[in-house]
């Protein structure tokens, strides 16, 4: 059987198709301007809290429970009420 050569319409509709469709890509724009746009706010804001510093603590370094409330006020274990 003899072999059809390629049409240039045929070439075209398979680059075509090897390309994402065009409403992904205008996703993906939108994806990357929304990004950008919260970024560029949140740098223009500063920090949240710029004095909160950690505790300088390791993970379960301590040797305590780990629930973080040692150190608060009125927080005694075991006080019954």
């Amino acid at each position: 059987m003899a072999e059809a050569p390629l049409s240039p319409r045929s070439a075209g509709v398979t680059a075509r198709s090897l390309l994402p469709p065009p409403a992904l890509c205008g996703f993906l724009l939108l994806l990357v301007l929304v990004f950008s746009v919260s970024w560029a706010v949140g740098s223009a804001a500063g920090p949240v809290a710029p004095g909160l510093h950690g505790t300088g603590r390791t993970a379960g370094g301590d040797g305590g429970d780990g629930d973080g409330m040692e150190d608060m006020p009125g927080m005694g274990h075991g006080s019954g009420g």
